[in-house]
């Protein structure tokens, strides 16, 4: 299902009205009534305060107050406007409901009797809103925040910008949002969507050639998406056919990360696994693996992989190896990040880089640039805001400014599809939720995943999914998209089991068979 900002929306509703002949009014009375249906769904028949702005979401908000007291609701509307400002349907909802025998006030503050037992419907702004909320309405906002009362936002929380999930000066928290047509981005990405509550999209009659357009770029994945990715594994197959997956990763201490990674790897069905491990741990890896192999690689004699490794991982890659991961616990030594640099430039099968991979490469687009082949970047946004550092300034390992950290979280979508743009990587912006960007402009937000999932050794997980979906034929952007939404599949499944508060990495390789069962249902969503 395609997410879209407020303009693409604008878009949406008014192709619908001048192309389609469906007119305004007839969105509108649609949009209340499905509110008003999904209401009656949550709760029982009790009394429903409707705070209503002037534009249009507040005349979705009047047609739901109109629509419950057909049902035998008691309703009532406070409107934050004066009738003469009311936008021209919303005026016409207006008088409708007052000659049904709605109780409407014209007034700018809510009082704890409006809110005593009630449940509030939210049609304040809508999409619409470009400037903080300010004044009487952050006041009411505020007091609505401050009450017992549930709430149900009409189309979006007030005070969330549909474009990005900030917040707008203040927001109402809502309990449910009943959205229209398709979700908007204000209600997936953080922070609007822990003030969505539980997300309901309605349809209320746009046209499905408008909603599935390609001129919409962004993308909210589903099951049934998933489903659509992952490979078939026909009977007569054997274990080259599934790709073989070279982790080059680790280090003295850091041992667990590539072993996480190859073993997320074959549980994600890769056919075979190779470690390309520093020569002097050889032995620490022998005494851990069973299905898969190692490949000593010459180091600096520390426990690092040397940049003389070159040789050894390009010969491998030759007719053995299909995919390359590299990353997890390998330090950034100068060592590596030469190592790296070359790499990247020379390899000629699919990549995917990861932690001090990524540091590795830390202000040097340019070497992205010059990559012969595809390659998957899985950054989290610390990571993410070094890979943006101008060329020289600051050591692959320093950690980044506040400010760089916040313009990334402030537009995540923006700056991952501008950076894949610019370099030509398929870019896996790690977060909640993650974000995939490929270079010819589209983009994908994850569904799944949860903050049991903030732990050590979670993304070397992601790092050997993503290989094992690469090597089974999959091009990077539908790697990445199905490698994260099965690592979150799974972390969700691992989470209902055991709690947030104890999940661990393993926990989500453990649960990899339970997510890949649960994608083979294609009527799930």
């Amino acid at each position: 299902m395609k997410a879209v900002t407020a303009e693409e929306m604008r878009d949406i509703d008014r192709k619908t009205i001048e192309e389609y002949g469906i007119s305004g009014p007839v969105l509108m009375e649609r949009a209340g009534v499905s509110v008003a249906n999904r209401i009656r769904g949550l709760f029982d028949r009790q009394k429903v305060v409707v705070v209503a702005g002037g534009g249009n979401n507040g005349g979705d908000g009047i047609v739901a107050a109109r629509e419950l007291l057909n049902h035998g609701w008691h309703t009532q509307v406070v409107l934050f406007s004066k009738e003469e400002k009311l936008s021209p349907d919303n005026r016409s909802q207006y008088r409708t409901a007052r000659q049904l025998g709605v109780p409407v006030e014209f007034r700018t503050r809510l009082t704890p009797r409006d809110l005593h037992g009630a449940i509030v419907v939210d049609a304040l702004f809508g999409t619409g809103l470009s400037k903080p909320v300010t004044s009487a309405f952050a006041e009411a906002i505020a007091f609505l925040n401050k009450s017992e009362a549930r709430v149900v936002s009409v189309d979006i929380p007030s005070g969330i910008s549909s474009d990005t999930a900030q917040v707008m000066g203040d927001a109402v928290r809502a309990d449910y949002t009943v959205t229209f047509g398709l979700p908007k981005i204000g209600h997936l990405l953080h922070p609007g969507a822990e003030f969505t509550g539980q997300l309901f999209v309605e349809d209320i009659g746009f046209p499905d050639e408008l909603l599935s357009s390609s001129l919409l770029k962004v993308d909210a994945v589903g099951r049934k998406d998933a489903a659509s990715l992952v490979p078939e594994r026909p009977t007569h197959s054997y274990k080259g056919d599934y790709g073989h997956v070279l982790v080059v990763a680790g280090s003295r201490g850091k041992t667990g990360a590539p072993s996480m990674a190859a073993r997320a790897s074959l549980r994600s069905g890769a056919g075979m696994v190779t470690l390309g491990i520093p020569e002097t741990l050889t032995e620490v890896f022998l005494s851990r693996v069973v299905e898969e192999m190692v490949l000593p690689l010459p180091d600096t004699g520390s426990g690092i992989v040397s940049e003389r490794a070159f040789d050894t991982i390009i010969e491998f890659l030759d007719g053995k190896a299909d995919v390359l991961a590299m990353g997890p616990g390998i330090t950034t030594d100068r060592n590596v990040i030469n190592l790296v640099e070359k790499l990247v430039t020379a390899v000629t099968v699919p990549m995917v880089l990861d932690a001090d991979a990524l540091n590795a490469l830390s202000g040097r687009k340019d070497i992205l640039k010059k990559a012969k082949a595809p390659i998957i970047l899985t950054p989290h946004i610390g990571e993410m805001a070094r890979l943006l550092r101008p060329a020289g300034k600051g050591a692959a390992s320093s950690p980044p400014g506040r400010e760089s950290l916040s313009a990334i979280a402030k537009d995540r979508i923006s700056t991952a599809c501008s950076f894949a743009k610019e370099t030509g990587a398929c870019l896996v912006l790690k977060g909640a939720p993650t974000i995939v960007a490929e270079p010819e402009g589209r983009s994908f937000i994850n569904t799944t995943g949860n903050a049991g999932m903030a732990t050590a050794g979670s993304g070397d997980v992601l790092t050997g999914v993503i290989a094992a979906f690469l090597g089974q034929g999959l091009s990077p952007v539908d790697a990445g998209v199905l490698g994260v939404y099965m690592h979150g599949l799974a972390g969700d499944m691992a989470a209902s089991g055991r709690g947030m508060h104890s999940l661990i990495a393993g926990d989500i390789m453990d649960n990899m068979h339970a997510a890949f069962a649960a994608v083979r249902d294609v009527d799930g969503s």
